[in-house]
């Protein structure tokens, strides 16, 4: 274990340590054992994994499932007590870390994974899994972006042609048509629209842009990102791998003057309305009638579809693009997931055998059959397209028409991710709740800066 695993472990609880318990170490005789956080994803995945069996029939494949949050308390506790799982999701908001910690084996050092291409798949998408080693870390398995998912209900209400919103654009000034549209959705307990004389900003029935917290977390992924890219920001000077951040810049706080500024009208809910740091998510705001629509991922698909009203009927739910900013582009942050083999695995090559079939295509085919996410490569992803359009009668492309336009932007991959967090996430829940102002960016951003300096 590395001096940092070994700092990494005094700073944690024993609570965490005992959250992992004895259920899952790396498999033995021929047993891979994989953990996944989304349930969705799992049906498709043991297809694969009866897929792998029978072209070797000595391996077995046991997926376990967690909830997000257990999901990596379980795997940091795993790695300290030695009962971690061969193979596991990755998530690029961990991923530097781990790299940093050596938890996880360079997929290039192992014979099955060794010959991993860039090509196969989305562009841009396998480079973001290498360290600054150069070394792959992680296989390819997904992709996702944003868009506005809507209730055509309420859009129907308000007497507005979703036609209106393929070409909405925003600026931080006056918020554009953006603005214009959102606050027409916005209802006060009167009645009254937010576009009209009256409008009671202190009693909202329905705000017209739900919200999911103040982005700390994941770089206002599925909040105030692709305003900000669409404003002409980065986070830091290159990416992967930055080593200068931007949190300084007029384009970021700008434009969280505007979005925050939002809540100040009605138009958004405030940080009590959505459970503060445990927000409720769009889906939920949308369907109790909280908000009209709202920004969300690609991953929220699946759940959007099946959403109902208080009587089980189900909603007419559609999805928007990402309005167009002041550089006359639209922005949505380009996140993926990948699959990684840790160091702690008994069995290496199995684990990496196992690794490379999930990205390969005949798994990737079956995963964009189910239509739950986007895969990694092109060809899966047409048929996770065809499936919405056939199976749920909703057209996705808003989501892959930004890697076709080629207005995405990626995740941001940085050394010390959790200290990043850390600082990040309270500060700008500050800045949503009103008790600190955009400036107080400027100083955080100073502290950002400063980590990197700090010896590795």
């Amino acid at each position: 274990m590395t001096r940092r695993l070994l700092a990494a472990a005094a700073a944690l609880t024993l609570t965490l340590l005992t959250a992992c318990g004895g259920a899952g170490t790396g498999g033995r005789d021929g047993t891979i054992e994989y953990w996944l956080w989304d349930s969705g994803q799992q049906p498709g995945y043991q297809k694969c994994a009866d897929a792998f069996h029978q072209e070797n029939p000595s391996l077995q494949i046991n997926i376990s499932q967690y909830g997000w949050d257990s999901y990596w308390s379980k795997l940091t506790a795993g790695f300290i007590a030695d009962t971690a799982p061969d193979v596991f999701t990755d998530h690029l908001a961990r991923f530097a870390q781990y790299v940093d910690l050596e938890v996880l084996r360079p997929l290039d050092d192992l014979g099955p994974t060794s010959d991993i291409r860039d090509a196969d798949y989305q562009q841009g998408l396998a480079e973001l899994w290498k360290g600054q080693d150069g070394k792959r870390y992680g296989a390819p398995k997904d992709w996702d972006t944003v868009a506005l998912f809507y209730d055509k209900a309420a859009l129907t209400a308000a007497g507005v042609d979703p036609a209106q919103l393929q070409n909405l654009s925003w600026n931080p000034q006056d918020g554009g048509t953006f603005e214009k549209l959102v606050a027409h959705l916005t209802i006060d307990a009167n009645g009254v629209r937010g576009d009209e004389p009256g409008f009671d900003k202190t009693h909202v029935k329905t705000h017209g842009l739900a919200s999911e917290g103040a982005g700390g977390g994941g770089w206002g992924q599925t909040q105030w990102s692709a305003f900000a890219a669409s404003a002409g920001w980065q986070v830091t000077d290159k990416n992967p791998w930055g080593t200068h951040f931007n949190l300084d810049q007029p384009a970021l706080q700008d434009t969280l003057s505007w979005y925050f500024g939002l809540k100040d009208k009605g138009y958004l809910p405030t940080y009590a309305e959505i459970g503060g740091s445990n927000s409720i998510g769009t889906d939920k705001q949308i369907q109790s009638g909280i908000a009209a629509m709202g920004i969300s991922g690609s991953w929220m698909i699946s759940t959007f579809s099946k959403l109902t009203d208080a009587n089980g009927k189900k909603l007419d739910i559609a999805i928007a693009p990402t309005p167009i900013g002041p550089t006359g582009k639209r922005a949505s942050m380009f996140n993926g997931l990948a699959d990684s083999v840790t160091t702690l695995s008994k069995q290496p090559e199995n684990a990496a055998k196992w690794v490379k079939f999930m990205s390969g295509e005949q798994c990737q085919d079956l995963i964009g059959q189910s239509g739950v996410v986007f895969p990694a490569r092109p060809g899966a992803t047409d048929l996770a397209i065809a499936y919405n359009k056939t199976e749920r009668n909703l057209d996705v492309t808003p989501f892959t028409n930004q890697v076709r336009d080629k207005t995405t932007f990626l995740f941001p991959v940085t050394t010390n991710a959790a200290d990043i967090t850390a600082l990040l996430q309270p500060r700008l829940d500050a800045v949503y709740l009103g008790s600190e102002p955009v400036s107080s960016l400027t100083d955080l951003n100073n502290q950002l800066n400063d980590l990197f300096k700090v010896a590795q």
